[in-house]
């Protein structure tokens, strides 16, 4: 459902997308069964997509070339999904947009081996793009995503973090790649340097957002719209934003140890998330991101008045109301 309406806010880029959506298909195609099975269960199993429709909004302030952005934009989906594999092995997670991991379906090993896979066909993909610059910002931001989930599991189940810990986490972890998206985009149309910055700034404001909205839906969401357990993020030693503003709450402390040492049962965890939704944590933490959208709409002011620009609003005030 969120997909379909995330893609009612840029109808008039569908076909780009529909175009990108098959070579996406195209890429992840491998000569080994289990590895093209693997990389098709998580394609299939969707997404927002939203990575590449910025790829797609940020070329048209250029010079605009399908075949160009579907490179950019087949190279970036692919480097989030890869890391998505990754992630799932990492957290031991069994089920992911409401359907089985890979590494549930198959396991880990296979889990492993298809998300180098799919990352070295993000580096093929973008291959064809004869611009340094362009796969010197993909190889930065490659590298601090990898950074990011080393970091990631160094905070793991660390109570002693501070809002700076978990806005540098979020940054490797969501936003980076999201402004990479809009950087690239823009430098594969041959966009204006000040253009290509202001681009990127959006994209990495809206990302810093995105990961705040999606730390708190993952309290505020029922188990089927998450597809999985809500609460999954503390059940797994992430401290997310909204955990953040009561973790030294004398009353949540119990919650969180029982969390971490896997000895919640059921009526502990729905105890829990009731105690979270009740605590104002929620809202301070939605305060956050609006802030961040705010600076992302800021970056688009002097940005020429078209459908992309028009897109990208809409896209920005999505990401702050959606609800799952």
């Amino acid at each position: 459902m969120e997909k379909i309406k995330l893609m009612s806010l840029y109808t008039d880029f569908r076909k780009d997308v529909a175009y990108i959506e098959k070579e996406l298909e195209r890429s992840v195609q491998s000569s080994s069964p289990i590895v093209r099975q693997a990389s098709l269960h998580l394609l299939k199993a969707g997404g927002k997509r939203i990575r590449p429709i910025f790829v797609i909004l940020a070329a048209h302030f250029g010079r605009y070339s399908l075949e160009n952005v579907a490179k950019v934009a087949v190279s970036l989906e692919l480097i989030h999904m890869a890391s998505l594999v990754h992630d799932d092995v990492i957290d031991d997670s069994d089920m992911r947009r409401g359907l089985e991991t890979v590494k549930a379906k198959w396991n880990n090993r296979v889990a492993m081996y298809a998300g180098d896979f799919i990352f070295s066909r993000a580096l093929t993909s973008i291959g064809g793009i004869e611009k340094e610059s362009v796969h010197r910002i993909l190889a930065e931001t490659m590298l601090e995503i990898c950074k990011g989930e080393i970091i990631q599991i160094d905070f793991q189940q660390q109570t002693d973090q501070n809002l700076r810990d978990y806005l540098k986490r979020i940054k490797r972890k969501t936003a980076l790649l999201l402004a990479s998206s809009c950087e690239l985009g823009a430098l594969s149309a041959d966009a204006d340097a000040e253009t290509v910055q202001k681009l990127r700034r959006y994209g990495y404001f809206t990302g810093m957002a995105f990961q705040i909205i999606d730390d708190i839906l993952d309290i505020t969401s029922t188990d089927s719209e998450l597809g999985k357990p809500a609460g999954s993020d503390l059940l797994n030693g992430h401290i997310t934003l909204p955990i953040l503003y009561i973790k030294d709450d004398m009353e949540f402390k119990p919650f969180m140890e029982r969390a971490f040492t896997g000895q919640m049962a059921e009526a502990d965890r729905q105890n829990m998330l009731r105690y979270i939704r009740q605590s104002g944590a929620l809202e301070k933490a939605q305060h956050i991101s609006n802030l961040y959208l705010a600076k992302a709409l800021n970056e688009l002011d002097s940005l020429p008045n078209g459908k992309s620009k028009k897109a990208l609003i809409q896209i920005a005030d999505f990401i702050g109301q959606r609800k799952y």
